[in-house]
């Protein structure tokens, strides 16, 4: 409810008022004040103000008093009423004209109308309408506060603040997640994740709405195909946004027409329920969570006694430790250089990743779903650590189908996020998942070291590499280890030249210069040019078998161990 214009027609001291231009806006302009104002202008007049003026000083110079009206309208005034018969006689046609033309409203006001008066009476309904609308806030207020007290889910709420807005409404957490919607929205709805993940939705950078009042310059627009969506962040105790709500207006919505005082009076009552709606899930949700990485984390240190103990937790948190368990490690490799492509301020950095963990989280949980397994899943170290049931017959094919349906729906949804993975062994008993993390773990950094990222590695395919490793951690075989590689390494740093590729290529051809010179890219004498400066700075010859060996071992011990 507002007051209008033609609110203002109907009142007794305005019953000789005439409209002399915009009568079409009478029923679509609001007020919100009313002054009695002269030149000049300046800055005295505020939007959706109802002017009144005798327009003394210029109403003999046609110039000066369409300049007078010019400014009036520039400043949003919702009309002008000018008082006619000593300093004025009759509205100039031209400034008719203009206001016409730039849809503004002008009154003719007989000069008997005493300007007190009329401002008493439109301030009297100026008051009925405020007081109107803060019965309404009340109620709207009320009715939220009752909801939350009834425990009513958040669908219940998202429906009723539609009901009041009169737009659909999606609430989410800081990482944009759904988690109530009031109506179906199946062109946004089936690409929301995909406008999360490219840092869309939430809108992260700061710019705000211009305006005076505080809850409106929480609102940031986002623009998204045909719909225009109002976001306003939910503050919690903590001074940090932890949800959101959406307003879905369409693309061709008046802003200034939908943020009405009501409006912004439910949106700030709407924000105050879903806080403490939050608050109330959160409580239990973070404890939930924490217990959860709290028992993943005994597991995996190895601090149950007993398998009985293991098992009663287990069963506490809903947890089924009787099926065979393996652990996988995945380790994103690359989010930052995706955030820094978004081009967002770097303290949304945090936010943004906690989106994409989740996701990623909830990708491995629907692919276990799918598979009909149980999973364990936390993340740890900035690394997803997942303790998936397998089938001991087959149990390669298990992880495979696994982590290929992971792959298959994270190129759907994060196409450019590359995650490494460790495969751990199962064992058996409770130790059983100690060792298979510590298994997975050493699976993830061997791949890292010998493959590079993205890549996948089972520990029990690993005994070569993990020879070599316990090879670089002896103190003998390490000193023997640097002697012969550190001339190499110094090498490359001082000339930029690569040696322990060219060597490490040559061996992979078994010798053959021609297809390792192909396989580098270099002319036949300048692979042999390399070759004999690697002869030189190690002292080796690479024609007795013996010392091939020791460069070959040393270079894959070495790439192991650092």
């Amino acid at each position: 409810m507002s007051l209008q214009i033609f609110d203002i027609l109907q009142l007794e001291i305005m019953k000789d008022a005439k409209v002399l231009s915009g009568a079409k806006l009478i029923n679509k302009t609001d007020v919100k004040w009313v002054s009695a104002i002269e030149m000049p202008v300046e800055n005295f007049v505020r939007k959706n103000e109802f002017v009144l003026t005798t327009a003394i000083g210029c109403g003999h110079n046609l110039e000066e008093f369409e300049k007078f009206v010019k400014d009036i309208m520039d400043s949003e005034a919702s009309a002008l009423a000018v008082a006619l018969g000593r300093h004025i006689y009759e509205i100039p046609r031209e400034v008719i004209e203009m206001a016409e033309k730039n849809n503004f409203i002008i009154i003719e006001i007989p000069w008997e109308v005493r300007f007190s008066s009329l401002i008493e009476a439109v301030m009297l309904r100026l008051n009925h309408v405020s007081n109107e609308e803060n019965r309404k806030s009340e109620k709207v207020q009320q009715d939220l506060l009752n909801l939350i007290l009834k425990e009513a889910d958040l669908a219940c709420i998202s429906t009723y603040l539609h009901e009041h807005l009169g737009f659909p409404v999606i609430i989410t957490d800081q990482t944009g997640t759904i988690h109530a919607q009031s109506k179906e929205i199946p062109n946004l709805l089936e690409n929301w994740k995909r406008y999360v993940v490219k840092g869309i939705i939430p809108a992260l950078k700061t710019v705000s709405l211009s305006s005076h009042d505080p809850m409106i310059q929480k609102i940031q627009l986002i623009n998204i195909e045909e719909h225009c969506i109002v976001q306003l962040p939910v503050i919690q105790v903590s001074e940090n946004t932890q949800n959101y709500l959406f307003v879905i207006l369409s693309s061709d919505i008046n802003l200034d027409c939908f943020l009405t005082q009501n409006t912004v009076n439910v949106l700030e009552h709407a924000a105050t329920t879903i806080a403490l709606w939050f608050s109330r899930k959160n409580a239990v949700e973070e404890t939930k969570i924490k217990l959860h990485a709290s028992f993943i984390n005994e597991l995996i240190n190895g601090e149950f006694n007993s398998w009985e103990q293991a098992n009663s937790r287990a069963e506490i948190i809903g947890y089924n430790l009787k099926l065979p368990y393996l652990c996988i490690i995945g380790a994103p490799e690359n989010l930052k250089e995706i955030f820094k492509k978004r081009k967002l301020a770097k303290a949304a950095y945090q936010q943004w990743a906690d989106s994409m963990i989740h996701y990623i989280k909830e990708e491995i949980f629907y692919a276990a779903q799918a598979l009909n397994k149980e999973v364990m899943i936390t993340y740890y170290e900035e690394k997803l650590l997942v303790f998936l049931e397998i089938s001991l017959d087959n149990k390669n094919e298990s992880i495979t189908n696994f982590l290929d349906l992971v792959d298959r729906r994270m190129k759907n949804l994060l196409p450019n996020v590359v995650i490494s993975w460790g495969i751990g062994n199962y064992n058996e008993d409770i130790s059983g998942f100690k060792e298979s993390y510590q298994n997975a773990k050493i699976a993830l950094n061997i791949g890292r070291n010998k493959k590079g990222i993205g890549h996948r590695v089972m520990y029990e395919n690993t005994r070569v590499d993990r020879l070599l490793l316990n090879l670089f951690q002896n103190p003998d075989m390490k000193e023997i280890i640097m002697s012969t590689i550190e001339p190499l390494v110094e090498y490359n740093i001082q000339r930029n030249l690569d040696l322990i590729e060219t060597i490490s290529t040559y061996n992979q051809y078994q010798g053959n210069v021609s297809q390792t010179a192909r396989a580098l890219f270099l002319h036949r004498q300048s692979l042999l040019y390399r070759l004999r400066k690697i002869e030189e700075l190690t002292g080796l010859s690479l024609v007795d078998p013996d010392d091939l060996f020791l460069l070959d071992l040393s270079i894959k011990t070495w790439k192991m161990g650092c």
